[in-house]
């Protein structure tokens, strides 16, 4: 059942108060003040709807009585809103340490307030509160008789008056129109609201029928509903909408009209009432608007009533659970329980329902089929008026998928998507829980660096899909010989980790490491029938010996793998002291590449781009190189690896972007058409977080509009976090700037995320360009990559272009776009005038 709240009104009643009942009050507050220590105001609400002291005891200073006023208007203002607003009883209000204690009239009104304002040593205790709750109901009760005697004399000072009088008083305060009609269609009684609503006044509607006051289409309206409401006998209800003419707005009124009746049965007329409905066809239309969301939500809903029995289901409660709604009216949710939560879990969820009123989450829950499922769960309390839980609703999604897709990213993260052993990433975490473990132990831990010899003369020889089943094959082996003695990851390329914790010997080392080199014996198979024969070099770092840390470690791993190599590969070698002095020259290197941009040794050729069906050229890629005083010209190659490990690959490639964009502004200030510039861009920089920033940045500062540009994105970068390339790249290309995609098909790139790429273009690497048209293979996956951009919508480039019969092959084949040596080498600028136009 529910219990309408009473509003507390905030009108003042102008009752005198005798000096007997003020003298009573005096002597009240007098004993408040005594046990409380402090200052005790009685403030009174008066004719300006302002609270303002009455009496007090304990400070009669005229400053502070006027700081107590405005305190008073506080706090009257805090504790009207706690009244109007609260389901509960009312309570003090504080300002401050000032309390104040509402006091009423019978009718509810306010009167006013007791107000304590403690000393510094006085308190609000459990003896003051009491004084003060048997105060204020002392003041209420005398209030009570001083009502009850004042109406009284209202009452007795009121002359009779006849019903007539008081049924037009009556009628004239309902905010309702009101009339009422004789037999002939009269008014006979009209309503102070029928008179603003019609705009009309009292003597110019009484005596007087709808013709004479409407027009013709308005009165024969209401004259049918009388006559329809006199013929049958009964309640006549209407409703229709009316635009008001000042703000067009719309408002629905409803009349209902009633046929009078004698005691003897004689028809006496009409009447009517006429009531604004807007607010309830408002709620109506919301109720009906929420019942509709609320069936078609691809969310379920429950519903259950204060003891937990469900009430009402909706949405998709039925397609997710597998029960219906017949099947669960009545039931407790618990039917949906899983099993998979404790005691503790559900102790926590009502505390926070009980508390807060809401509580969100996931949970596991069962279906009808008892399969367990995953859902994000919001339950919320509904109160009634008397702030009493009436109903919890519960709105759940099934996350299954988004479960399946989060596990699925976080196996991407940590996993080598070719070899599906763990990555680097999870290396390092591997490998810093095993170090951790080995040094509560204090045992020693091993590291194998592999890496399989001359790898990527495979994949030139080959192509990327043989070489990457040879991976995928020798990851299965090394694994399998490892067994349950260590770790393998991969760290990319043809680079295998091998991590032994627990060792407990140097022979315990070398005997795993022959092991895995019997790897290398059997032959790998690819293509179903041809067969090659690899090798490997090892290199072994040992904690805490060669490193404390899984950084030093792996270096130190590296080094002494390089040093198997130089020994002619096919070899391993233990890390020692004396290797880091041989890795002097790679510090030179590092060195030289640091001062290489503030140097000037750096520079770039352009290689240009063409078109194959006009033979145009169509723009130019910017290729970096390096001359250094003391090492010579090094090759890309061999610097591009160094900088990227060594962290300077991000500035690097901004100096490459910027001097490719000042020169794009050169050309066009020179007024020559080049087409674009394309930019190779390096894995990290994508990986900057404001990457599209410093590329607009470096275009602004430079003049060039976005279309110049060019962006050379390799595969294997995109897939390292295709979500967040994606959406790198989708900014670069709203901007203007044109995204290739370089060395296709020599990744692992799915298709599904190289159709959401924001690219225009694939780039055929030239390792399937070099024997086509003679290679089968080469020429079927050239042939492959053209259908598979035409059919996405790219434009198709291949690179490595040297011979016309290359040439006309990719023609034929519907290419667009080549370059390479048969067009042209990389030249420098001063010798590109045979391209420019």
């Amino acid at each position: 059942m529910t219990v309408a709240r009473r509003s507390r009104r905030r009108i003042v009643i102008d009752i005198k108060i005798p000096a007997q009942a003020l003298q009573e009050w005096q002597e009240a507050i007098e004993t408040l003040a005594q046990a409380f220590d402090g200052s005790v105001f009685l403030v009174s609400l008066t004719a300006s709807d302002s609270l303002s002291p009455l009496l007090a005891v304990g400070d009669n200073n005229q400053a502070h009585r006027l700081s107590v006023e405005q305190l008073c208007a506080q706090g009257l203002k805090l504790f009207r809103a706690y009244i109007e607003q609260s389901h509960l009883p009312p309570a003090p209000v504080y300002v401050g340490d000032i309390a104040l204690h509402p006091i009423f009239w019978p009718s509810q009104a306010i009167y006013g307030a007791i107000c304590l304002i403690p000393n510094e040593q006085a308190g609000h205790g459990d003896r003051v509160a009491a004084l003060v709750r048997m105060t204020c109901q002392a003041i209420q009760y005398r209030l009570v008789t001083l009502y009850q005697d004042h109406r009284q004399q209202l009452l007795s000072s009121q002359p009779d008056r006849s019903p007539r009088v008081d049924l037009q008083l009556f009628i004239d305060s309902l905010p309702e129109h009101v009339w009422m009609k004789d037999v002939a269609g009269r008014y006979v009684l009209v309503n102070r609201s029928v008179e603003l609503a019609w705009g009309r006044s009292r003597d110019q509607l009484l005596n007087r029928t709808d013709d004479e006051i409407f027009e013709p289409d308005v009165a024969e309206g209401f004259v049918t509903g009388d006559y329809e409401s006199i013929v049958r006998g009964v309640h006549v209800a209407t409703a229709e909408c009316e635009a008001n003419d000042i703000d067009q707005s719309q408002s629905w009124l409803e009349t209902t009209k009633v046929p009078v009746v004698a005691a003897d049965g004689t028809l006496e007329g009409v009447i009517g009432i006429t009531r604004n409905i807007s607010s309830h066809k408002a709620a109506q239309e919301q109720l009906e608007l929420a019942a509709n969301v609320f069936e078609n939500s691809v969310e379920g809903v429950v519903i259950t009533n204060a003891e937990g029995q469900i009430v009402e289901v909706h949405g998709a409660f039925s397609e997710i659970t597998g029960y219906s709604r017949e099947e669960v009216l009545g039931k407790n949710p618990r039917i949906l329980n899983s099993g998979r939560h404790d005691k503790a879990f559900f102790d926590r969820l009502w505390h926070s329902l009980l508390t807060n009123g809401k509580w969100h989450g996931e949970i596991w829950n069962r279906r009808k089929s008892g399969a367990i499922y995953p859902e994000q769960l919001t339950i919320s309390s509904m109160y009634d008026d008397d702030h009493q839980v009436r109903y919890f609703v519960a709105v759940f999604a099934d996350i299954s998928a988004q479960k399946k897709s989060e596990k699925e990213l976080a196996r991407l993260a940590y996993q080598d998507p070719l070899t599906k052993l763990p990555n680097r990433l999870m290396l390092s975490a591997n490998l810093e829980q095993e170090l951790r473990h080995a040094v509560r132990e204090e045992t020693e831990l091993a590291l194998i660096f592999i890496d399989v010899d001359l790898f990527k003369h495979i994949n030139d020889s080959y192509g990327h899909v043989a070489g990457d089943s040879i991976l995928v094959e020798v990851a299965r082996r090394l694994g399998q010989k490892l067994g349950n003695e260590g770790t393998l990851a991969r760290l990319g390329s043809d680079e295998f980790i091998a991590v032994l914790p627990h060792i407990e010997s140097g022979d315990h080392v070398s005997l795993m490491v022959s092991r895995l080199r019997e790897v290398f014996d059997t032959p790998f198979l690819f293509d179903d029938e041809a067969s090659i024969r690899l090798t490997a070099s090892m290199g072994v770092a040992i904690y805490p010996g060669d490193g404390e840390s899984g950084d030093t470690l792996l270096r130190n791993a590296d080094t002494a793998m390089h040093r198997a190599k130089r020994n002619g590969r096919n070899n391993y070698a233990f890390y020692t002291q004396s290797l880091t002095l041989e890795s002097v020259e790679h510090l030179k290197l590092q060195s030289a590449l640091h001062d290489a941009i503030s140097n000037g040794t750096f520079y770039l050729v352009y290689q240009p781009k063409l078109d194959l069906s006009s033979g145009a050229c169509i723009g130019f890629e910017a290729l970096l190189r390096w001359q250094d005083p003391q090492l010579g010209q090094i090759s890309p190659a061999v610097f591009i690896p160094v900088a990227e490990k060594i962290g300077l690959i991000n500035e690097i490639g901004h100096w490459v972007l910027k001097q490719a964009a000042a020169q794009a502004a050169l050309w066009l200030a020179q007024g020559k058409a080049f087409g674009r510039i394309s930019v190779n861009v390096a894995g990290p920089q994508l990986q900057q977080k404001h990457f599209f920033d410093q590329v607009r940045r470096v275009l602004d500062e430079a003049g060039v509009p976005p279309e110049y540009l060019e962006l050379e994105v390799t595969e294997s970068c995109m897939m390292s976090d295709p979500l967040a390339v994606i959406e790198v790249l989708k900014q670069l290309g709203e901007l203007g700037v044109e995204l290739s995609v370089d060395d296709f098909g020599t990744g692992y790139s799915s298709l599904n995320y190289l159709k959401r790429l924001p690219i225009h273009k694939l780039k055929i690497d030239q390792s399937f360009i070099r024997d086509i048209p003679s290679d089968s293979n080469n020429t079927a996956i050239a042939k492959a990559v053209i259908a598979l951009g035409h059919a996405l919508n790219l434009c198709i480039i291949a690179e490595g272009v040297e011979t016309p019969e290359q040439a006309a092959f990719l023609k034929a084949a519907g290419c667009d776009q080549a370059q390479g040596y048969l067009y042209s080498q990389p030249r420098v600028v001063d010798e590109l005038g045979d391209f420019l136009r």
